[in-house]
């Protein structure tokens, strides 16, 4: 299985988790909302190869912490994945929006400087902006939206610039965003948990949790459960490979 957004340091018991992913055999890209957890992640993740960190400072927290961006940018030299960054439009962070694009917009240069990264990327209620900070800065790697919840129009201008998609269990909740799923394409779709924030009932979706992604992914694609897994585990291998390539 495939999480390629996962915060698995914010679990409440996140070395037990990591076990039960590497148990379980599952590839996790564990991704960061501040590079003030990068030390402690990298200790976490120490030794399993199926789980690669990403630097990330998330939109959310920029307000507070848009000085931490050039800490993402330096240890951007040590991974190949940045996230989670990007812009969140919602009304609650419409005073930091424009200090947004202006730490996405350092990091996406960043990236440009070091040959282009592997981005997972915010795009809540702003999937316009931040097509158009990335379209501002071409070089700057593959892209995969996180949980992209846009219009079908912003969908069909992000599959034209070539960008990928990672959907979970969350997302396949709603009609619109199965909707959105059922016109991704299926070469570029990875699966995802953005837990433990997302949520099943009042718990935190686990990456063993992709299971039930696969199973509704497979209802959309009217397809099986097992021809999705391989199918994501595919796109996978195409997206990573030639870069910092996760081990068996």
């Amino acid at each position: 299985m495939i999480d390629f957004h996962c915060h698995i340091d914010l679990y409440p018991d996140p070395a037990a988790l990591i076990r039960e992913v590497g148990a379980d055999g599952i590839y996790v890209l564990a991704v960061t909302t501040t590079p003030k957890s990068w030390s402690h992640l990298q200790q976490l993740i120490c030794g399993h190869k199926r789980i690669k960190a990403a630097i990330g400072l998330h939109p959310e927290l920029v307000a507070e912490r848009f000085g931490e961006v050039e800490e993402v940018c330096s240890i951007a030299k040590e991974t190949r994945y940045v996230g989670e960054i990007g812009l969140d439009g919602s009304p609650s962070l419409k005073d930091s929006f424009a200090l947004q694009k202006q730490v996405f917009e350092r990091i996406l240069e960043r990236c440009c400087e070091l040959g282009g990264r592997i981005l997972s990327v915010h795009s809540k209620r702003a999937a316009t902006e931040v097509l158009n900070s990335l379209e501002a800065f071409p070089k700057s790697g593959k892209t995969v939206l996180h949980w992209f919840s846009g219009t079908r129009t912003e969908l069909e201008r992000a599959i034209k610039m070539d960008a990928w998609f990672s959907v979970g269990p969350a997302m396949l909740r709603s009609a619109k965003g199965r909707q959105l799923i059922g016109a991704m394409p299926r070469s570029r779709l990875l699966t995802e948990s953005d837990g433990p924030f997302a949520r099943i009932g009042s718990s935190p979706i686990l990456p063993n949790n992709m299971v039930e992604a696969e199973s509704d992914i497979a209802k959309i694609w009217k397809t099986t459960p097992e021809d999705v897994r391989s199918k994501i585990h595919e796109n996978f291998r195409s997206l990573v490979t030639g870069v910092e390539d996760f081990r068996d």
